[in-house]
């Protein structure tokens, strides 16, 4: 079972997307993480959203023009997804040991985004499965963007997991390489807060130079 097993079981995707549609409609910017994503990759690129949930990020990419592939542990709310964007591809899976290659979809990809908390909570004990698996799907130079809480006030869960130091150890162990660290998905800088998007990159091996993008 996976945190967010108990933190969402009383979520509904309806529910969650309709409050987004307020926030929007109050003209309040509710697409910064897809806006973050579309500054570091150029479109077309192939966009992994890894805990997608009811689609929202994938859904803004791919209107910007990258192709996106969502991916969730909660049926309700890829099914919310699916409606909304029925021409798109979602999954259900566990991100823990992830493998799109059965399903036809093995990538590479040039970026995958964990936005909303997802790195919380996955389930106890696999986040550094987790990680390893994302790396996998990403092209060597590609990014992993992901963006959570690290204290209480900015997580659904009493106190938060983990902190950056276990999360950048279990990326230096998937072959990710820290790039960039941010306060938020308005790109400023991270000064010790209670939020962090962090962007790791994924090592070039062999003859691969660092000038390719």
């Amino acid at each position: 079972m996976t945190r967010w097993t108990e933190a969402g079981k009383n979520v509904d995707g309806t529910t969650y997307d309709a409050r987004f549609a307020a926030m929007a409609a109050s003209g309040i910017d509710v697409h910064g993480e897809a806006s973050f994503c579309a500054a570091l990759v150029p479109a077309p690129a192939r966009v992994l959203d890894a805990g997608c949930g009811t689609g929202r990020v994938a859904i803004r990419l791919a209107e910007l023009g990258y192709e996106c592939v969502g991916v969730d542990v909660d049926e309700p709310m890829l099914a919310q997804a699916r409606r909304r964007a029925p021409e798109q591809a979602w999954l259900l899976a566990d991100l823990a040991g992830l493998d799109l290659a059965p399903h036809g979809l093995p990538g590479p990809y040039d970026l995958v985004v964990a936005a909303g908390n997802v790195l919380p909570l996955v389930a106890a004990g696999t986040e550094a499965s987790v990680l390893v698996a994302l790396a996998a799907h990403l092209r060597a130079g590609g990014r992993l963007v992901a963006g959570f809480g690290l204290d209480a006030a900015h997580l659904p869960l009493d106190e938060a997991p983990f902190g950056l130091d276990d999360y950048d150890a279990w990326c230096q162990g998937a072959g990710l390489e820290l790039e960039h660290r941010f306060a938020g998905w308005d790109g400023q800088p991270y000064a010790g807060d209670g939020y962090a998007v962090s962007v790791h990159r994924r090592a070039y091996t062999g003859g691969m130079s660092r000038s390719e993008p």
